[in-house]
C-alpha cells in the first residue's frame, strides 16, 4: 500500500470504495446481467470460458469466479484486470470518482509522484487534447481536407476525438514537459523517442486518432501521413507501452460496447475511418484492430461485452474488402472463429469499397445494406477456397473438393458440419453427398488422430497444467449442501442465524473448510456480532480469514470467504427469520442423525444379555436422540 509518497489514508481508501460501485466498474469490462437474488453475472475476465460463472455482489461490494476462483472487492478487480499495484488500483478509481487522495507521509501528493500508470494516462489525456486543438490551425488544412473528402464534418472529428500532429520535433514534448511531465514518462508512453538533445516527437505531420481502452482513457494514438515529404508508413501507431498493449485494444470500442451489449452484435472492420462511417451510418456496434491483426486476445475482449454464450444469439460480423487481401483476412479470421460461441458471418462489398469509401459514394444506407447482407463465414471460407479452382472440370472439381474438405472440417459441430457437407457438394456440383462425405471424414480422422498424438506426448513432457480452483465446490450429498447454504447465510445475513449457529460446534460441519469457515466465522465474533451483514462483516471475516494459512486447511479461506459472500442463497432476498431457524434445525437434525446411526451401530455390537446395563444406558440415549430428531425435523420444515 506504500508508495514513492506515502501510504494512502484509509479514510481515503474506504472513500474510494464507497464512491466506486463495483456493478458499475466491472461493467466497464464486461457485460453483466441480472442473476437473481440480487447478484450479477457475466462472462469472467481472467479466465476463457463458454457459460457465465463471474458473480458480482453489488450489495456486499464483492465478485467471485466460480470457474477459476478469482474473487475480491473493486480495487482487487482493478489491480487483476490492469495489472496494477494496490496505490495504483486506488488511484486509478480515485480518478475515476473525482477523489483527491492524502498520503499519510506527505499529504497532498504532487502529480509527479502519482502511480506511473495513472501518470502516462494523464499525459496521453494531454496530448489528445493538444492535437484536437492543432487540427483548427492553419497548418492542418491537409488534415481537414482528408477528412472532408471522406464525408467527416467538424463534428464528427470532435465526437471521434480526431487531431493534428504539427510538423515540428517537439511541439508536443516541450507542451507536456511544460504541463510537468518528465522525458522518460514521454518515452516510456510511446509519445516521443530519445533524440539527440532529448524527446523527439513520435508523430509529426499527421492526422491523429486517440485510442481509447475500455474505460474510454487515452492510451495510444493511430497516426495517417498526410504529406509528401514524410517517408514513414501510412499508418503509424503507438508502441507497445505500459499502458498500450495492441493485441487487445479495439479502436472505438468505448463508444460501441453498450450498443455491442445492447444488441448483441460487433463489427469487425479495418481501419478508424470506417468505424466513424459506420458509427456516424447507423450501425454503432463497429471496432477496429490498431496496427495489428484480429487475434485472440481481441476475442476475448469482444466475448466479455457480447456474454458471448451457447445461447448462439449473438453475431460477430466481419468486414473485408472485397480483393484477394481483403479474403485471405476472411480466412484468417476463420481460424479463430470456433472460440466464439456466437455466430460470425462475413460482409464483403463485391466492387472492394471499405466502409468509408461506401459511404462517402452511395451514403448512409449502403452501410447499413452492407451489415445486412452478411453472410456465414463457414460459407464464406468454403466458396473462397472454391473460387481458385476450375469447377467445369472433373481435376478442377477433385482439387476444390481436397482444398475445401479440410475448412468443413475444422468445423466443430457434427451438426453443422453435416450441413455444409451437403453444401459443398451442391456448389462444387458432384451431386454424390456420399463420396463428398467420406472424403470430409478422412480429413476430420487425420485431424482427430493429429489432435490426440501431440496432446499426449505434452502430457508426457509435464506440460503445464491449468490452474486449479483454490477452493474446492461442494459434492452432490445433500446434507453438505445443506452446511454450504447455512454458512452463506452466516455471511451474507448473520442476524438470520443469530447465537444459535454459533452455538452448534465446528463438529456439526463434515467439509475442512467448512470447519474452517465456522472456526472463522467465530473468531470474528460471530453470527451474534455480524447483526444485518454487508460490506464490513464480510470485511471482519477477510480480515479473520486472512491470518489462517492455506497449508491448514488446504484451501484459501479468503478466497472461500469471498465465495460465499457473492453466491447466492436459494432462498429471496427478503427470506424471513423463519428460514434461517429452520435451515439451523435441519442442520442439527442431520448433525442428530449422524449420532443415532452411531449410537445404533454401538447397540448392534453390545450383548443385550451380558451388557445389560451399557446396552440399557444407550438404548434410553437413542430414544431421546429419536425423540430431539423428531423435534428438530418439525421445525426444519420450513428449510
Amino acid at each position: 500500500m506504500a508508495g514513492r509518497s506515502g501510504r494512502i489514508s484509509d479514510e481515503d481508501i474506504a472513500l474510494v470504495r464507497e464512491r466506486s460501485p463495483i456493478a458499475d466498474v466491472v461493467g466497464e469490462h464486461i457485460q453483466l446481467r441480472n442473476a437473481g437474488g440480487g447478484n450479477l453475472k457475466g462472462l469472467c475476465p481472467f479466465h476463457d470460458e463458454k457459460s457465465p460463472s463471474f458473480n458480482v455482489t453489488p450489495a456486499r461490494g464483492y465478485y467471485y469466479c466460480f470457474g477459476c476462483a478469482e474473487g475480491g472487492d473493486v480495487i482487487t478487480f482493478v489491480r487483476k484486470i490492469e495489472n496494477l499495484t494496490f496505490t495504483e488500483a486506488v488511484e486509478r478509481l480515485a480518478q475515476r470518482a473525482g477523489i483527491q487522495l492524502r498520503y499519510e507521509q506527505g499529504g497532498y501528493v504532487p502529480g509527479r509522484e502519482q502511480g506511473e500508470r495513472l501518470r502516462l494516462i494523464e499525459a496521453h489525456r494531454a496530448a489528445a487534447e493538444f492535437y484536437a486543438e492543432r487540427l483548427s490551425s492553419p497548418e492542418a488544412a491537409p488534415g481537414r481536407r482528408f477528412l472532408s473528402e471522406r464525408g467527416f464534418e467538424r463534428a464528427d472529428a470532435e465526437h471521434f476525438g480526431v487531431g493534428y500532429a504539427p510538423d515540428e520535433w517537439e511541439a508536443l514534448s516541450r507542451h507536456l514537459m511544460a504541463c510537468g511531465f518528465t522525458s522518460q514518462e514521454l518515452i516510456k508512453g510511446g509519445l516521443a523517442r530519445e533524440g539527440r538533445r532529448g524527446p523527439v516527437d513520435r508523430f509529426r505531420g499527421r492526422l491523429i486518432w486517440p485510442i481509447r481502452d475500455i474505460t474510454g482513457d487515452v492510451i495510444g494514438f493511430g497516426a495517417r501521413k498526410l504529406l509528401d515529404s514524410d517517408d514513414g508508413p501510412k499508418y503509424l501507431n503507438t508502441p507497445e507501452s505500459p499502458i498500450y498493449h495492441k493485441s487487445s485494444v479495439l479502436y472505438g470500442v468505448d463508444l460501441a460496447k453498450r450498443e455491442i451489449a445492447k444488441r448483441s452484435q460487433a463489427v469487425i472492420v479495418e481501419g478508424y475511418t470506417d468505424v466513424m462511417a459506420c458509427h456516424l451510418a447507423g450501425v454503432p456496434t463497429a471496432v477496429a484492430t490498431c496496427g495489428t491483426s484480429f487475434g485472440e486476445d481481441h476475442i476475448k475482449v469482444l466475448r466479455r461485452l457480447l456474454l458471448d454464450q451457447a445461447e448462439f444469439r449473438g453475431e460477430v460480423i466481419f468486414t473485408f474488402d472485397g480483393d484477394s487481401a481483403g479474403q485471405k483476412a476472411a480466412l484468417r479470421a476463420f481460424q479463430d472463429e470456433q472460440k466464439f460461441v456466437t455466430q460470425t458471418f462475413v460482409a464483403v462489398q463485391p466492387d472492394g469499397l471499405d466502409p468509408c469509401d461506401l459511404r462517402v459514394k452511395q451514403g448512409d444506407g449502403a452501410v447499413r445494406d452492407l451489415v445486412a447482407s452478411r453472410e456465414p463465414l463457414f460459407a464464406f471460407a468454403i466458396r473462397s477456397t472454391l473460387s481458385r479452382y476450375d469447377l467445369n472440370t472433373n481435376e478442377g472439381r477433385l482439387a476444390a473438393l481436397d482444398a475445401a474438405a479440410p475448412v468443413v472440417a475444422a468445423i466443430k459441430d457434427p451438426g453443422l458440419r453435416k450441413t455444409y457437407v451437403v453444401d459443398l457438394d451442391r456448389w462444387i456440383g458432384f451431386m454424390d453427398e456420399g463420396f463428398v462425405i467420406q472424403r470430409v471424414q478422412q480429413v476430420v480422422g487425420r485431424t482427430q488422430d493429429g489432435a490426440h498424438g501431440p496432446g499426449r506426448r505434452q502430457a508426457a513432457r509435464g506440460g503445464a497444467p491449468a490452474r486449479s480452483a483454490p477452493v474446492r465446490q461442494e459434492p452432490m450429498d445433500p446434507a453438505v449442501r445443506l452446511e454450504a447454504e447455512a454458512l452463506k447465510l452466516a455471511v451474507q445475513r448473520p442476524a438470520l442465524l443469530g447465537p444459535e449457529f454459533d452455538a452448534l460446534g465446528a463438529a456439526t460441519f463434515t467439509l475442512p473448510e467448512h470447519v474452517a469457515l465456522y472456526e472463522v466465522i467465530v473468531a470474528a465474533g460471530g453470527t451474534a456480532a455480524g447483526g444485518p451483514g454487508g460490506r464490513e462483516w464480510v470485511d471482519r471475516l477477510l480480515e479473520q480469514a486472512d491470518a489462517v494459512a492455506p497449508g491448514e486447511t488446504g484451501v484459501d479461506m479468503t478466497s472461500l470467504v469471498t465465495r460465499f459472500a457473492v453466491e447466492a442463497m436459494r432462498a429471496d432476498n427478503d427470506v424471513e427469520e423463519r428460514y434461517g431457524a429452520a435451515l439451523l434445525a435441519k442442520i442439527q437434525e442431520v448433525a442428530v442423525g449422524r449420532t443415532v446411526a452411531q449410537v445404533k451401530s454401538r447397540l448392534q455390537r453390545l450383548n443385550p444379555v451380558e451388557e445389560q446395563q451399557e446396552y440399557n444406558r444407550l438404548f434410553g440415549e437413542l430414544v431421546a436422540l429419536e425423540q430431539q430428531r423428531r423435534v428438530l425435523r418439525e421445525r426444519a420444515s420450513g428449510a
